[in-house]
């Protein structure tokens, strides 16, 4: 817990400028800004505040008096003042005079698009978004940050607004498609959420062929009177080429892709094969047994795992690869690693988010070869609680290469008693080890049940492709005991690392989860209500309490239902410095230690572990910000890779319009079904036109669409028989119908049950 440092009651130094004296007396957060700056400035609410006792627009020369502001410091000054603008907290109006924001009545936030053309304003302060019809969105782009005042309602009663100014233009470069129509060449925006088509004046095209790919570089924004310009600077080819799906989603989600030389030299120029010299003053575990366990395709392997009895319980050794050791502050490594945040993985892509050399290489567990690693080393007790625990810095030999097929089959063969099958034969120095790894992981499952972790039963899926890399085949994944095995040793470690910064009162992201909003803990259970089910815990409920309830749908017809409902119930999970608990894994603190090859928020955790085993403090910036940043970068390369899996389905879609498919309703919305199909995990939207002849009115709560005339009801969860009549490459939508005298829902089901008992 921090302590309030006494006033200073020395003078300030002769060099500090008069306006840090002026401000230093009645500014209240003066401290705070000489912390952070070698000339302090006025803090922004102390200059807001100024503006407000004024009453009226401040001209600028009347806020440099006002605050004291030497001719100096006002470049500096004016800097500040230009970052409050870009955050909407003040505007210029035609005079050149400063004006507050709130007194104009004006709300700053985020632009977000739709494909129909209207949009919407995200408020930076949080509450209800702003409606922006097409015409104010022919102003801005998706992205675009922009200062908006609130209007009246629209038909359907949302709030609407309109664009006063823009405070931030986010779209430099954009890829989309080449269109030429009489003599007129523009691009149309793979982004449709960028309803703007950018005009290409004669002789900027680079002789791009109609339909190609192309990225286009803008030369003038979007105003109200003109459409965006821009020019040609890259062809990427055409739409059907193989992998054209992945150059498309990394441009249009702005992942950088290309390491800049300096990274790639800094990475290189280590020697690929670790010394004597580099593992002075480490724990030497090279004779330790410790192995890999990851996936057939990995190449990457940031952790290693060791277990043995010890007393009533075990021991458990969680090595993790030392990426700081290689990848120091603010170097070439860093700061690229921070831009990117995170490696993506494609289908057959990886975007790494360190060079090769270190991926792959150096900071990558391969097996007979020495690492540098950090260590968790822990006490486990018989009843799976963690004891005791230390971290230090180490050198490791991995011992094997495993898979969790292999390790499976292994563990099969010990349960199964078949010790002369030929993997055992072939394992049979590792064996023993698999075996207490296992043991451990059964103790270490039931902690995990008592604790009341949420484990929902999903399915992961994997692309086969042939030899033009397009999609073969879509399998399940099936998560065996290996996977699981490993998961509950990576979040052991993580929570000692959370538990040991935590203590040590160092700031660190934590990996939060906040518990379900009041809104949608309130529609979860006026939906469960229509099935009978209550779940408990009042107003805060506790991750037992959606145990509970998922322990009693288990088995039911409905169980898929009624478990997507309670998913989508709760928050998406993010970085951040405000630790408030994991409520899905239900712990109290929770960080990410085990991934720092491939997760940046991984690194900080070490470089704080770091400085707190040598008594120091790791300050790399705003912790907050750094959040934001860790939690963006990990939605970017989600939303990616969602684009490539969406766009290969339609593909491999195309061939299959015609054809019957059975399905489960994913998704109900106002405008129709989104149906997956069984066996081959691809979703389409049967449209609200599709179902009948009648007006449908849907129900977000119970998730449901009910025909008016017809009482015919389609509700999340149902079986249906569809048919594809459409695959549109360019949108990656895929449009079905429902195959008629075929369609099976639950009300269907439920009404033959009930005329066959009568």
């Amino acid at each position: 817990m921090s302590t309030k440092k006494k006033p200073s009651t020395r003078a300030k130094p002769p060099h500090k400028s008069d306006a840090s004296k002026g401000v230093g007396r009645k500014d209240p957060h003066a401290k705070r800004e000489a912390a952070k700056y070698p000339t302090p400035l006025p803090s922004r609410e102390f200059i807001l505040e100024k503006m407000e006792e004024e009453g009226a627009p401040v001209s600028m020369e009347r806020l440099y008096k006002l605050l004291n502001i030497r001719e100096a410091d006002r470049e500096i000054f004016n800097r500040r003042l230009g970052a409050m603008e870009r955050e909407g907290q003040v505007m210029r109006n035609r005079k050149g005079a400063l004006c507050i924001a709130e007194k104009l009545n004006l709300i700053a936030g985020r632009v977000q698009g739709h494909a129909d053309g209207f949009g919407f304003l995200i408020p930076d302060v949080g509450g209800e978004d702003l409606y922006l019809s097409p015409k104010e969105m022919s102003l801005v782009m998706h992205g675009d940050r922009a200062m908006v005042r609130p209007g009246g309602l629209d038909r359907r009663g949302r709030r609407e607004g309109k664009v006063v100014e823009v405070l931030e233009r986010v779209n430099k470069r954009i890829v989309g498609r080449l269109i030429r129509e009489r003599g007129v060449v523009m691009v149309v925006a793979e982004d449709k959420r960028i309803s703007h088509d950018v005009l290409v004046p004669p002789g900027l095209d680079m002789n791009a062929k109609a339909g190609q790919i192309v990225m286009v570089e803008l030369i003038e924004q979007p105003s109200a009177h003109a459409q965006p310009i821009g020019k040609v600077v890259e062809i990427l080819g055409n739409y059907a080429d193989p992998g054209m799906e992945i150059e498309i989603a990394l441009r249009k989600h702005s992942l950088p892709y290309q390491f800049p030389p300096a990274a790639v030299k800094l990475a290189e120029k280590f020697n690929p094969k670790v010394s004597a010299e580099d593992y002075k003053g480490r724990v030497d575990l090279r004779e330790m047994s410790l192995i890999t366990i990851d996936g057939e395709t990995a190449r990457d392997f940031d952790d290693a795992v060791f277990c043995e009895p010890q007393g009533s319980g075990w021991r458990l050794v969680v090595a993790i690869a030392d990426v700081s050791f290689y990848v120091r502050p603010g170097d070439a490594l860093d700061k690229e690693a921070y831009d990117r945040g995170n490696s993506v993985y494609f289908p057959r892509r990886v975007i790494p988010m360190l060079p090769e050399a270190l991926s792959n290489g150096l900071c990558s567990l391969n097996p007979d070869v020495e690492r540098m690693c950090m260590v968790c080393d822990m006490q486990v007790d018989g009843k799976g609680d963690i004891k005791r625990y230390k971290f230090y810095p180490s050198v490791m030999r991995s011992k094997a290469r495993m898979t969790y097929t292999t390790v499976q089959k292994i563990l099969v063969q010990q349960i199964l008693a078949e010790p002369n099958g030929e993997l055992a034969k072939e394992y049979e120095y590792i064996k023993p080890h698999i075996k207490n790894l296992y043991a451990l992981y059964r103790v270490l499952a039931e902690s995990r049940e008592k604790r009341g972790a949420i484990e929902f039963e999903t399915t992961e899926t994997l692309m086969v492709f042939d030899d033009q890399g397009k999609i073969e085949r879509i399998d399940p994944v099936v998560r065996n005991d290996a996977h699981r095995l490993i998961e509950e040793c990576m979040l052991a470690a993580n929570v000692c690392a959370s538990d040991f910064l935590k203590e040590n009162q160092h700031p660190v992201l934590y990996r939060i989860h906040a518990g379900p909003t009041p809104e949608k803990l309130e529609k979860l259970r006026d939906f469960m209500k229509e099935f009978g089910f209550q779940l408990t815990g009042g107003d805060t409920p506790h991750a037992k309490d959606y145990c509970k309830l998922l322990a009693r749908i288990k088995g039911r017809p409905d169980e898929q239902l009624l478990q997507t409902v309670l998913l989508r119930s709760m928050q998406q999970a993010v970085y951040s410095p405000d630790n408030v608990g994991h409520f899905g894994l239900a712990y109290e603190s929770y960080t990410h230690f085990t991934s720092p090859i491939r997760r940046y928020p991984d690194l900080l955790v070490h470089r704080a572990i770091k400085a707190t085993l040598e008594k120091k403090k790791y300050k790399p910036g705003d912790w907050a910000e750094l959040g934001m940043h860790c939690s963006m970068t990990e939605r970017r390369a989600d939303d990616a890779t969602r684009d490539v899996q969406t766009w290969l389905k339609c593909y491999y879609m195309q061939d299959k319009v015609g054809e019957s498919f059975d399905g489960t309703v994913s998704a109900v919305t106002s405008f129709g079904l989104f149906v997956v199909l069984d066996g081959m995990y691809i979703e389409g939207l049967v449209h609200v036109t599709e179902l009948g002849n009648d007006y449908f009115q849907h129900d977000n709560v119970r998730h449901v669409m009910m025909g008016e005339r017809s009482g015919k009801v389609y509700r999340l969860g149902d079986r249906l028989r569809v048919k594809v009549v459409r695959v549109d490459m360019e949108t990656s939508k895929i449009d079905f119908v429902l195959d008629d005298g075929s369609v099976t829902t639950k009300q269907d089901k439920l009404s033959k049950q009930g005329k066959s008992k009568r």
